[in-house]
């Protein structure tokens, strides 16, 4: 069983993106192009390593010859600056060797290889699975556990067994199970690197003993990892709590929204890498309004480069802060109408806003009057406000697209509902998304739905700021729903 131990001595460590692999809208093919140029900004960043093929690479949807492919452009890519550990993962023994070899022949440097799926062994079928692999190939072997995607896991008493067998140098677990990566730590640390591949939980990892990451986000934000990696490895805490903190968030959504996520962020940088494959599609996977919260974060990581959109309003020209729409165009001489939409949440917690903005001498103008004079019976529109006697600038009237029948469903229609709606407009004039100096000449008609099942008034109220703050973007943006 023994090996030349010299031959298997990589450690990967440090940070590693688990690549994205671009594909062309057209018709789902590889673009290599794409795929060389993020390759070469990520290793100008400064990461230690990169992961082609893997879950994030959506290796499942990808034919043995188009794996192959893209490790051959990887290596190609990356000549040896960074270490190259290609995804070789198949369900079944043979297929596994039969990849692992042939990315050995390319010239990578290791083989991540997730457990086996669909068919699940238990411990000792993935115990045969792994030393028989490890007999049939000559090269450096990451052990891969991510059952939220497999439906396997890998058990670390398994893993324990496994790094004995010498070309076994490392494990990436994404479980998400820090109880079981904390275990993994314990048993196998001194003996192969244990990396995190859940973004949450990167500075206990690392604080914990973790010798680096593999990460969907670190395609998206390899220097704020960097950063982080080094206060740890410094003995800084403080300052890595800080950055843990800042990104707390923008990890969360990553963790949940798969490839689209990552992809998604790369093409709002304006770093090209195309579609996910289906089934995989925006706006099921990752929704719209998620899509708008990454754009947010990647906005307050200043990621996102700033260009000036100019409006005329009331024969003014006006400047609104805005980050990079291609679509969205240099001018916009019409403000008559403006439309926006956003739903955020699900179930009882549902929040649909609707909205209409213009110039207040327009159509819109015409119908908030309208609304406010001639109300529908149990839809009574109410001005919003933020305090007794302070109206929200621009003028804005709240309409309920569900008739009001009883007083604790008018409670929460205009109480915490109409509340995270002036919120939310004065948060979008204080980030400049509506102009500040048109305040006095528009107004905003909001078709606010609230559940007649919703009970938790803070969850009203965070779900319509979301939803109205996502609403009044699309509408300035030319991005109606």
């Amino acid at each position: 069983m023994s090996k030349n131990k010299g031959k298997f001595d990589f450690r990967p460590s440090g940070v590693i993106p688990a690549l994205v692999t671009p594909f062309n809208k057209e018709d789902e093919s590889i673009n290599e192009e794409n795929l060389r140029n993020l390759v070469s900004f990520l290793i100008e960043q400064g990461v230690t390593g990169l992961v082609p093929c893997g879950t994030t690479g959506e290796f499942v949807n990808m034919t043995f010859k188009e794996r192959l492919k893209v490790i051959e452009i990887v290596v190609d890519e990356a000549n040896g600056r960074v270490p190259v550990i290609a995804g070789t993962g198949e369900s079944g023994t043979k297929l596994v060797i039969d990849a692992t070899r042939a990315a050995t022949d390319i010239g990578a440097d290791a083989a991540i290889i997730v457990t086996p799926y669909y068919l699940k062994p238990k411990a000792k079928g993935l115990y045969d699975h792994y030393f028989t692999i490890t007999e049939k190939t000559d090269i450096p072997i990451v052990l891969y556990n991510i059952p939220p995607c497999t439906g396997v896991n890998l058990p670390w008493t398994v893993v324990e067994d496994l790094v004995d067998i010498d070309n076994i140098v490392a494990i990436k677990d994404s479980s998400g199970d820090y109880k079981y990566f904390s275990a993994l730590l314990e048993k196998v640390s001194d003996r192969i690197s244990v990396l995190i591949g859940w973004d949450e939980n990167v500075l206990a990892a690392l604080a914990g003993g973790a010798a680096g990451m593999i990460l969907a986000s670190a395609n998206v934000i390899p220097k704020i990892w960097l950063e982080l990696y080094n206060h740890v490895k410094n003995n800084r805490l403080e300052e890595a709590q800080v950055l843990q903190k800042k990104i707390q968030k923008f990890t969360r959504m990553m963790v949940s929204s798969g490839a689209l996520g990552p992809k998604e962020c790369l093409n709002m940088m304006n770093i090209p890498v195309g579609v996910t494959r289906q089934p995989i599609i925006m706006g099921d996977t990752l929704s719209y309004e998620l899509w708008d919260e990454f754009r947010i974060e990647l906005e307050k990581l200043g990621l996102l480069k700033k260009k000036e959109i100019k409006f005329e309003v009331a024969e003014k020209e006006l400047t609104s802060r805005f980050y990079s729409v291609d679509i969205t165009p240099q001018k916009i001489s019409d403000f008559s109408l403006r439309v926006g939409e956003s739903l955020v949440g699900n179930r009882a917690e549902l929040a649909h806003v609707d909205l209409l903005i213009g110039d207040k001498k327009g159509p819109v103008g015409e119908a908030y009057a309208r609304s406010l004079t001639h109300p529908a019976k149990g839809r009574e529109g109410l001005q919003v406000i933020l305090e007794p006697n302070m109206q929200v600038k621009p003028a804005t009237v709240m309409i309920p697209t569900v008739k009001v029948h009883s007083l604790r469903q008018a409670s929460l229609v205009y109480g915490p509902a109409q509340a995270a709606v002036g919120k939310a407009v004065m948060k979008c004039v204080e980030d400049g998304i509506l102009p500040k100096d048109a305040s006095e000449d528009l107004v905003i008609i909001a078709n606010v739905f609230v559940h007649p099942s919703a009970s938790s008034r803070k969850r009203i109220f965070i779900n319509n700021f979301k939803a109205t703050r996502n609403a009044i973007r699309k509408a300035m943006e030319g991005l109606p729903t």
